[in-house]
C-alpha cells in the first residue's frame, strides 16, 4: 500500500485493528473508516514519510514529495554539516539506486558501517564489575562486605577491560538490527548488514526501555562518526525499544522521518553555518516569553546575534508547508511580528519549501520608522527542495548576507 506525502486520502481495504492502530498512531494526517466502503479506511498521509508495519496489516509506504536523494543530503547536512557529506560538489549520504525511504536509508547505514568498520572493529576501555574467583583489579570492599560478609572467594572487584563492548559498537548494532526488521529492506542490503551484524558481534544489545548509550566525538572514533549519527537517527526515529521507558510506544512498526522536523533542523543548521562565516552567532531554539509575567512561552527557530553573542539582531522561523494555495500564510507573518516585537528587533525571517515562490518583504504599518526611515521587515524566503545542494546552500549565504548587512547598519 502506497501513499504520498500531503497526497489526497486513498481508500484501502484494512482491518479494524489495523485502521485504529494507525488513527492512534498520529502517523496519519487522516485515518479513518470510509463510510461509503465497509471494510475500508480513508488515509491520507501527512508529513512522516516512510514505512510502517500495521498489526495483522499491510505494510504502508509513504513516498516523499522531495527526491530522496536530497532528503538525505537534509539529513545529513542537518546531523553532521562539518563531515564530508556537507560537500555538495560530491553529493550527500549514499542512497544508492533507491528512491523509497527505507531501501535508501538501509543502504546509506550499511555503507556508513562498512566505512567504519573497514579497519577493524573500534575497541576502547570500560569498567567491568563483577564477581570473580581470583583476584584482578581492584578489591571492591564495601560490596564483599555487604554480599560476602568479608569471605572469600569469591571476591567483589572491579577493573578496565580492553573491550569491543562499548557504547559506540551498542548503537551500530542495535541500528543494523533495527534495518534487518524493518519492512521493505532489499534482499541484497539485508544481506550486507546481516554481515555487518556478524562484525559486531562482540557489542552487548541495548536494552529494551532504556536510553541510547552515550558517546563522545573524539580522535579515536572519528571514522565511526558519519555512521554513529546515522544510526542514532534510525534508532531515535524508528525504535520504541530505544525509547526511554514511560514513553508510549506506537502500535505500528517502522521508520518514519517527519519532513516538519528534518526541514527545521536543515534550515536552522545550514543557516547557522553561513551566519558563522560572516561573524554572526546563532541560537537554536532560544525559549523568551510573550508576556511580562512569563506565562506564554515562545521558541524561535533560530535567533541571529552579532559577533559577541549578545544582541539579537535578526529571528527565523522555518516552515515545511505551506497552507494556502496561493501564496504564504498570513498566521505566519503575525507569528514573525510577535518574535520581532519581544525581542525588540527590526525585521524576521521565514523560510519556506516552497519551491519558485518569490521571496516577499513586508513593512509593517505603525512600527515607526528607524534611523533608516524603515518600520518592521517581515521577509517570506522559498526554498526548492528539489534544486542541487549547492544551489540550496548558496540561498543560505545570500540570507546570511543580507542579516549581516542589517549588524552593519545598526547603531553600535
Amino acid at each position: 500500500m502506497t501513499l504520498r506525502e500531503y497526497g489526497p486520502a486513498v481508500s484501502v481495504p484494512l482491518e479494524t485493528e489495523a485502521g485504529r492502530a494507525l488513527a492512534a498512531s498520529g502517523i496519519m494526517e487522516r485515518a479513518t473508516p470510509d463510510p461509503g466502503r465497509e471494510g475500508h479506511w480513508l488515509l491520507r498521509a501527512g508529513s512522516r514519510v516512510g514505512a510502517v508495519r500495521t498489526p495483522g496489516g499491510p505494510v504502508v509506504r509513504i513516498m516523499p514529495k522531495t527526491p530522496v536523494s536530497r532528503l538525505f543530503f537534509l539529513l545529513g547536512f542537518s546531523l553532521d554539516p562539518a563531515r564530508a557529506w556537507r560537500d555538495s560538489r560530491e553529493g550527500t549520504v549514499d542512497v544508492g539506486p533507491y528512491d523509497e525511504v527505507v531501501p535508501a536509508l538501509a543502504h546509506a547505514v550499511e555503507r556508513q558501517l562498512d566505512a567504519a568498520l573497514r579497519r577493524g572493529v573500534l575497541q576502547g576501555y570500560r569498567e567491568v564489575a563483577e564477581s570473580a574467583l581470583v583476584m584482578r583489579g581492584r578489591l571492591r570492599a564495601s560490596e564483599q562486605i555487604r554480599r560476602h560478609h568479608g569471605r572469600t572467594p569469591p571476591v567483589e572487584i572491579a577493573y578496565d577491560a580492553y573491550t569491543a563492548d562499548t557504547a559506540e559498537n551498542r548503537i551500530l548494532r542495535a541500528a543494523t538490527e533495527r534495518l534487518l526488521r524493518l519492512p521493505g529492506v532489499p534482499g541484497p542490503v539485508r544481506r550486507r548488514l546481516a554481515h555487518q551484524r556478524v562484525r559486531l558481534a562482540d557489542a552487548l544489545p541495548l536494552v529494551r526501555g532504556q536510553g541510547l548509550p552515550r558517546w563522545q566525538p573524539s580522535r579515536l572514533n572519528t571514522r565511526y562518526q558519519p555512521a554513529l549519527r546515522l544510526a542514532e537517527a534510525v534508532l531515535r526515529g524508528s525504535s520504541p525499544e530505544h525509547r526511554p521507558a514511560g514513553s508510549d510506544p506506537l502500535a505500528v512498526d517502522g521508520f518514519l522521518l517527519d519532513m516538519n522536523k528534518l526541514f527545521e533542523d536543515f534550515v536552522t543548521v545550514a543557516l547557522r553555518e553561513a551566519l558563522r562565516e560572516r561573524g554572526l552567532t546563532a541560537r537554536l531554539q532560544d525559549p523568551h516569553h510573550l508576556d511580562r509575567a512569563g506565562l506564554v512561552r515562545m521558541r524561535p527557530d533560530l535567533v541571529v546575534r552579532g559577533g559577541d553573542g549578545r544582541a539579537p539582531v535578526a529571528v527565523v522561523d522555518a516552515k515545511y508547508k505551506v497552507e494556502k494555495a496561493d501564496g504564504f500564510p498570513n498566521a505566519d507573518l503575525y507569528q514573525a511580528l510577535a518574535y520581532a516585537t519581544v525581542l525588540g528587533l527590526r525585521e524576521a525571517h521565514l523560510v519556506y519549501a516552497a519551491g519558485e515562490q518569490p521571496e516577499r518583504c513586508h513593512e509593517v504599518r505603525g512600527s515607526g520608522p528607524d534611523a533608516h526611515g524603515r518600520g518592521v521587515r517581515l521577509y517570506q524566503h522559498s526554498l526548492d527542495l528539489s534544486r542541487e545542494p549547492a544551489q540550496l546552500l548558496s540561498g543560505f549565504r545570500e540570507i546570511a548576507e543580507r542579516m549581516a548587512a542589517v549588524t552593519a547598519m545598526s547603531p553600535r
